[in-house]
């Protein structure tokens, strides 16, 4: 009998939610998908240490205040990774908007371009990468520009029903609804424990893949933000999954049949009405874990990326 892992992939597109090359390489998965907390994970691994010397390099011989260069060296390192990454990958890799741009649309737009330009100068591509950017109004709609111009999307940290239906308006390529995100929010407010049948983070994701089917969105939905391998089979079906190397490894080295527990296949509806503005902030206010976890989501990754700002500061020096 085959791994869990492989019979997986027969349903669903597997994503590696790393930055490890490693893992990536043992793994196969089709994509790759990385964060502000994976890169400063990744600036630690002894496999970049000779291209974040490179990078920090040019950046300083560039020129410029010390913010300025700490803040391009971000935007160079996430790209000279993501490249590392695209090497190594049949399909895409997803890059971040920082997590402060997260209210500002014109801005992420202009992140989003300076970023497919680097990747350009690398020789990767804009039908490798996606451009990821947080669930919020305002990501949304730098979203639905950047995918006017032929730059495909990847919208984060989506906990409610009103992010996932603003996203499939947009025409967003893909979406990372949050399974395990969505649990600890559960788990802390009710003190109960979930079994993968009763887990409200999988049924939120899964109810996400039904909205799509029935309302015939292209709109590629991947479950993220896995705690268990439970989580992740209770999902087998959803188009695509963002899994950590830990969870993959054990699902490689776990035999076992794996059904697919959601179908695929766009249904013959057709799709609602768009939602205002007004009708998306209402909607996604009156779900109280998804403001709790998109707001935290949001000042977590911002962390992380101060953190990594501050680790590029004393090496630059």
């Amino acid at each position: 009998m085959t791994s869990q892992l492989q019979q997986l992939k027969q349903h669903s597109l597997v994503v590696a939610d790393t930055g490890d090359l490693e893992a990536i390489r043992r793994y196969q998965p089709q994509d790759a998908t990385t964060n502000p907390s994976l890169l400063l994970k990744a600036f630690s691994l002894s496999g970049y240490q000779a291209l974040i010397d490179e990078e920090l390099s040019s950046v300083k011989a560039s020129g410029g205040n010390r913010e300025e260069q700490v803040k391009h060296a971000v935007d160079r390192l996430a790209v000279a990774m993501g490249s590392e990454i695209s090497a190594v990958v049949p399909g895409r890799v997803s890059t971040e908007v920082a997590a402060r741009l997260s209210f500002d649309t014109k801005a992420s737009i202009a992140k989003a371009h300076e970023l497919i330009e680097l990747y350009d100068a690398r020789g990767v591509s804009r039908d490798r990468v996606l451009i990821k950017l947080a669930s919020t109004w305002e990501g949304i709609r730098a979203a639905e520009v950047l995918e006017r111009e032929g730059i495909q999307c990847n919208l984060t940290l989506l906990f409610s029903d009103a992010q996932a239906q603003a996203c499939f308006d947009a025409g967003v390529f893909l979406i990372s609804p949050f399974v395990g995100r969505v649990t600890d929010w559960y788990k802390k407010e009710t003190g109960n424990d979930y079994t993968p049948e009763n887990d409200p983070g999988v049924q939120f994701v899964q109810g996400v893949c039904e909205r799509a089917n029935q309302g015939g969105y292209d709109t590629v939905v991947m479950g993220a933000s896995f705690r268990t391998t439970g989580q992740v089979l209770a999902l087998a079906g959803c188009p695509r999954l963002t899994i950590s190397p830990a969870l993959l490894e054990e699902l490689d080295a776990t035999e076992g049949s794996v059904t697919a527990q959601i179908q695929s296949g766009k249904g013959s509806g057709k799709p609602t009405e768009p939602l205002s503005e007004t009708a998306f902030r209402w909607g996604h206010n009156q779900d109280a874990m998804a403001n709790d976890k998109l707001a935290e989501g949001i000042r977590r990754f911002h962390d992380d990326q101060l953190e990594l700002e501050s680790l590029i500061d004393k090496r630059l020096n």
